[in-house]
């Protein structure tokens, strides 16, 4: 991929391929961002992510809370449907979600993309959950003696403590929605909504490829989830591991 956005068009299609151009182009990265309106994009993929992050991270910390500290009826069988939902596909969902939203009047807008996370996510709400099990619970008896009420324990106690795995948590939504392509190319239509993976899909036309250009946006596109990654990656590989998850 790096290669391929530093050479000439000539060169892309040798045989045997020549790894190291004898012409590298750093020009490809400005001539590909500025053939389609990539700051628009990127625009459009800071506002989804963004929003989306903030949204998991309320929802899904709160929904968490409610399972591993409150005790009712049912609650078991509740936990249980939620994780069974992780089993339903993508293309399961994915028409009756298309019609709800149409009804809604939220195509071609960004709302599919960011509303839906402020309802949780099975897996990041079981993450959660795990996590907040193992904090004690005197600390929760120490805070009711002192006044406070469930919303103070889960925002002044549990919150704090925890960062780590609300990170995780981010990271991987920061990823999903940054990496998503199938969710912009249903829900939206026009140009001006578009995000930054659909737009790459623009330098596909009728008679041929952009290869470089392709390869030179890609490449800046992939940059910031691997600093992200590599980033996080010491909580990554910490949260996974404590709160009991496997491969």
């Amino acid at each position: 991929m790096v290669t391929t956005a530093v050479k000439t068009p000539d060169e892309i299609y040798l045989f045997p391929p020549k790894w190291i151009p004898s012409d590298i182009q750093f020009g490809n990265f400005m001539k590909a961002w500025t053939i389609q309106p990539f700051n628009t994009f990127l625009m459009n993929s800071v506002i989804v992510t963004a929003l989306s992050t903030i949204g998991q991270l309320i929802s899904s910390s709160l929904v968490a809370y409610g399972f591993a500290r409150f005790t009712f009826k049912g609650r078991d069988f509740l936990f249980m449907v939620l994780l069974a939902t992780m089993m339903i596909p993508w293309e399961v969902t994915m028409i009756p979600l298309y019609m709800e939203f149409n009804y809604l009047g939220w195509i071609n807008t960004l709302k599919p993309l960011i509303v839906p996370s402020f309802f949780g996510a099975p897996f990041f709400i079981f993450l959660l959950r795990q996590f907040i099990m193992t904090i004690p619970k005197e600390l929760d008896e120490a805070a009711k003696i002192d006044g406070a009420n469930h919303f103070q324990i889960y925002s002044r106690i549990c919150m704090p403590i925890m960062v780590p795995p609300l990170i995780l948590v981010a990271v991987f939504q920061i990823l999903g929605s940054w990496n998503d392509y199938l969710g912009p190319l249903i829900f939206l239509n026009d140009q001006s909504k578009y995000t930054l993976t659909l737009g790459l899909s623009q330098f596909r036309g009728m008679f041929g490829v952009d290869m470089e250009s392709i390869m030179a946006v890609t490449f800046l596109i992939c940059l910031p989830p691997l600093i992200l990654f590599f980033i996080a990656q010491r909580y990554i590989v910490e949260e996974v591991m404590d709160s009991g998850l496997k491969g």
